[in-house]
């Protein structure tokens, strides 16, 4: 008789979307700082069941990967509130990492899912500068000062040493997956920490995800047709980015280019 009056329940939904890390002067990308204010709001609704996530991430910076993983989930804990993450176009490397602070991940069929690794990349001008004409010269206190100087020969123990951090990092970033995951994961199918990106319907085979599905449609399902579905995501500043001064345009176009050489390790 008086169901009119019943109040429909509010989701708050955060969306991250981009390279995580400051990106440039502009800081476009996903990062802690830009995101803390963001999680902590969307956590403040104190009637809501959950609170859902959206992620378009092809990952980036492990530290920022991991402040917001862990922010996520203290605020989950301290709230008595369910995560529900899904992830659209890409959820990989560290954009995966944070999709594991759900309790449930759902992703697109076509989703990009994975990726669980470490990659260090540069480029080698040693051959360049000497067909130049090109001396060059570094001083340094502290023999490991210029480890992986692009300029000079590669040594050995400099890339034993990258190796053995990229190991330590791999091993946060595994031990952040099985704890999330635990005995959803199906090990035995294939190697799943090997760097190796999959297709969401793959990925919820390998249990990476737990369902296909999308915001709206996995929401609706869940708390009603009428259910009010409150966005909270970072300004991505455009109009800072058009006023900018002329002389910002070449790092502007490095920052973008830097963060499209991201993306299309996953063919986008």
């Amino acid at each position: 008789m008086f169901s009119f009056l019943k109040k429909k329940k509010i989701i708050p939904h955060i969306k991250l979307s981009g390279v995580i890390g400051n990106v440039g002067k502009f800081k476009q990308g996903i990062d802690f700082s830009g995101q803390q204010e963001i999680i902590s709001k969307a956590f403040s609704l104190k009637k809501a069941p959950c609170v859902a996530i959206t992620i378009n991430s092809p990952g980036g910076s492990p530290v920022q990967s991991h402040l917001i993983y862990n922010f996520i989930r203290q605020k989950a804990k301290k709230n008595k509130k369910k995560v529900i993450v899904f992830a659209e176009d890409v959820a990989a490397s560290g954009g995966y990492l944070i999709a594991c602070a759900g309790d449930e991940i759902y992703a697109n069929s076509s989703s990009i899912i994975g990726s669980i690794g470490v990659i260090y990349s540069s480029f080698g001008f040693t051959e360049l500068i000497k067909k130049i004409g090109v001396e060059r010269r570094v001083h340094t206190a502290g023999k490991n000062k210029s480890t992986l100087d692009p300029f000079l020969v590669e040594k050995k123990e400099d890339i034993e040493r990258l190796k053995n951090i990229q190991l330590d990092l791999h091993k946060d970033f595994i031990d952040v997956v099985e704890k999330s995951r635990g005995p959803k994961l199906k090990k035995s199918e294939v190697e799943l920490f090997s760097g190796e990106f999959w297709s969401g319907r793959k990925a919820k085979s390998l249990g990476l995800i737990d369902e296909i599905g999308d915001a709206h449609q996995v929401l609706r399902e869940k708390f009603g047709e009428d259910v009010v579905i409150k966005k909270f995501e970072k300004s991505k500043g455009w109009l800072s980015k058009k006023l900018s001064s002329s002389n910002d345009q070449v790092d502007q176009l490095a920052n973008i280019l830097d963060e499209k050489s991201v993306w299309q390790r996953y063919g986008l």
